[in-house]
């Protein structure tokens, strides 16, 4: 009887890009397994568990290599290790990792294709993957000849590593400093959801004055914030596959192949926080903020010429010549955007769908949508709808 092979992952839990590795992982085990696996909550950097050094009975290792606590510990096993951590702590280790270079050029062509001219990148120093996105990022911007402004926050006096409250009084400086619109890619979702949170209290609109980006696709931050964060998609689930796949050569002997592999991304997930095309003109960048925060409480053209000191004649052609359609159709848009979200991820009737996105009668948001998108609501929802959706 074929020995099942047993196999210590050392893999933290606490986050979204991480479970999805799991799941590669599993992937590759339900095809072509069975293995006996061992995996424990942990969080990032958090030392490898006791018994990976004492009296290990594994035939191999999947670690997220973050520190030298970990690599000492996994390297003393004398067991066949595949790192999938970006820190490359032990070059001669096998590896596999998302392709930052990728992520950081997918995110730098969805704001130049919005026609931004100025950009901003925000990382986190303490890790290579930051590192790598930031020097591609500024790289593709600077090639098509704009500019970029990259967040580097200095420590104030000895203390080491700053407080996030410090932190923040220099993101908001920076920000306020920024040429406006920018673009603006942050190294993953926390970054980009504390980038949109200091925008939000200092007043900076998202996305006419800043449209934002990051990595990871956590789709809990990203819904969560405000305005929902657009974010590169990383094709984790493949990373860990490929990981499991390169293990399990390595346990029946064989060369891992590649000794280095990086997994491509499998796109951008737009949403508020980058949707938007850059419009110099100020006026224009003013109405199109308006109708973003106002589009579902039923306003019409006359409420946004009060919020901007155009004529009516002058807004539309404006509004024409630098997006190529109407102030109406702009409200419309948003109004639709809305009952798409809502119809996807809720139960809610059809009324009550209408009363939310600004429509005066469920009947005539029916036409309308069915007008627009070829299906009734229903079949809207039928069709799209996820598993769980709230009330």
């Amino acid at each position: 009887m074929k020995k099942r092979p047993r196999v210590v992952l050392l893999v933290e839990t606490s986050n979204s890009y991480c479970r999805e590795l799991l799941r590669g992982i599993y992937a590759y085990i339900q095809e072509n397994g069975p293995w006996s696996t061992y995996l424990t909550e942990q969080a990032r950097g958090d030392p490898a568990p006791k018994w990976v050094l004492d009296n290990l009975q594994g035939d191999g290792i999947i670690a997220r290599i973050e520190n030298r606590r970990i690599a000492e510990a996994v390297m003393k096993t004398g067991l066949p290790v595949v790192d999938v951590s970006a820190a490359r702590i032990v070059p001669e280790i096998p590896w596999v990792e998302t392709d930052d270079a990728a992520m950081a050029r997918l995110a730098a062509e969805h704001l130049l294709d919005r026609g931004f001219r100025h950009f901003g990148f925000v990382g986190n120093d303490r890790f290579h993957w930051s590192k790598w996105r930031e020097e591609e990022f500024v790289r593709v911007v600077k090639q098509a000849e704009n500019t970029c402004s990259v967040f580097r926050p200095q420590p104030s006096g000895r203390r080491l590593p700053m407080n996030l409250m410090e932190e923040e009084k220099q993101l908001v400086t920076w920000i306020q400093k920024l040429p406006k619109p920018t673009g603006v890619m942050a190294c993953y979702d926390v970054r980009g959801q504390q980038l949109l949170d200091v925008c939000h209290r200092i007043g900076v609109a998202v996305p006419d004055e800043m449209a934002v980006v990051s990595v990871d696709n956590d789709e809990m931050l990203c819904s969560l914030s405000d305005p929902p964060l657009s974010s590169v998609i990383p094709n984790t689930h493949q990373t860990g596959y490929e990981a499991a796949r390169m293990l399990d050569r390595l346990m029946s002997g064989k060369s891992s192949g590649k000794h280095s592999l990086k997994i491509a991304p499998l796109g951008i997930a737009t949403r508020q926080s980058s949707d938007v095309l850059a419009v110099a003109d100020h006026h224009i960048s003013q109405a199109m903020h308006f109708i973003r925060e106002h589009a579902c409480e039923g306003i019409k053209v006359d409420d946004v010429l009060k919020a901007v000191p155009l004529s009516r004649r002058v807004l539309e052609h404006r509004f024409k010549r630098l997006l190529g359609y109407s102030p109406h159709d702009e409200i419309l848009r948003m109004q639709f955007q809305r009952v798409v979200e809502l119809l996807s991820e809720t139960a809610l009737p059809l009324a009550t769908i209408a009363e939310h996105a600004g429509f005066r009668h469920a009947e005539y948001l029916s036409v309308a949508f069915k007008k627009r998108y070829n299906v009734t609501p229903s079949e809207y929802r039928r069709q799209n709808q996820r598993g769980n959706v709230r009330k």
